[in-house]
């Protein structure tokens, strides 16, 4: 199906049918669309496998390093089109992803880590120790672990780390992708609230790739629903979180209370909304 537009004035990201191809020959995404409003929080939601993390990657531009490429549509950054960008140069425009699975430099300290962010600033020392204070005060744990290897620190500290990394850089999107991967509940809680109130204290769009549909539509304004590598569902966060649909195959609950996983894993050959 066709995506639609969140209700905004203005978009900071549009992502326009896209298709990616690996390999010259592997079809992942086919006819992707997707909008992030100025200001929003959206959720791009799907199991393991959908085609979240290529998105990503595709917007990032770091699919060559993995012989991927964009091979038809285009994706417009604050109104430019930006597919053929290097990494380097969508960062220092104000789009940066936080990877899966953190990847913090665990030989370096969180502050070191928090450093590497700053790398494309222009902007002189004294702002990067204004912006050092702001995610410490974000994060603070983050100031209590400071001097320690990232290497040792725990899981849910590693994605604080990673998530202010990317601050550092002063970015205007952050791509998040599986924040909650691995962490336990009320970790998961803690950073989902740290991220809306970034959203809200300073205006920076996010785009969450996450398998949680439950915890991203509790904090996305608008979210997009990948199967194999297709948009077949779009729509405000609240209405999507009671969609029957999402409820049933994503919550595992439907209109008769809890579902058991052999009810619902077979959903596939009974989708509606791919009727």
């Amino acid at each position: 199906m066709q995506a639609s537009r969140p209700e905004v004035s203005e978009n900071i990201l549009s992502v326009n049918n896209i298709e990616v191809i690996y390999d010259h020959v592997i079809l992942v995404l086919k006819g992707v669309s997707l909008h992030v409003p100025k200001g929003g929080i959206v959720a791009l939601l799907g199991a393991n496998g959908a085609g979240k993390t290529t998105t990503l990657k595709a917007i990032s531009n770091l699919l060559q390093a993995e012989r991927g490429a964009v091979t038809k549509g285009n994706i417009e950054f604050r109104g430019e089109e930006v597919q053929d960008l290097s990494p380097n140069e969508l960062v220092r425009r104000g789009c940066i992803q936080v990877m899966e699975g953190r990847h913090c430099f665990g030989h370096l300290s969180i502050h070191e880590n928090l450093l590497t962010g700053a790398f494309t600033r222009k902007d002189g020392a004294a702002a990067i120790r204004k912006d050092m204070e702001m995610v410490y005060d974000y994060f603070p744990r983050l100031r209590e672990r400071r001097s320690s290897q990232a290497g040792y620190t725990s899981g849910g500290e590693q994605q604080m780390c990673a998530i202010g990394r990317a601050l550092m850089s002063r970015p205007a999107m952050i791509l998040l992708d599986e924040p909650s991967m691995g962490l336990a509940p009320q970790l998961v809680e803690e950073i989902f609230d740290i991220v809306r109130q970034l959203n809200q204290d300073t205006g920076v769009s996010f785009l969450l790739a996450e398998q949680n549909t439950n915890i991203a539509l509790k904090y996305a304004t608008y979210g997009y629903i990948l199967e194999s590598g297709r948009v077949v569902l779009d729509g405000d966060g609240p209405a999507l979180r009671e969609n029957a649909d999402v409820k049933e195959f994503y919550l595992g609950t439907g209109g008769e209370g809890r579902r058991s996983f052999r009810d619902v894993k077979h959903y596939k050959r009974r989708k509606r909304w791919l009727a």
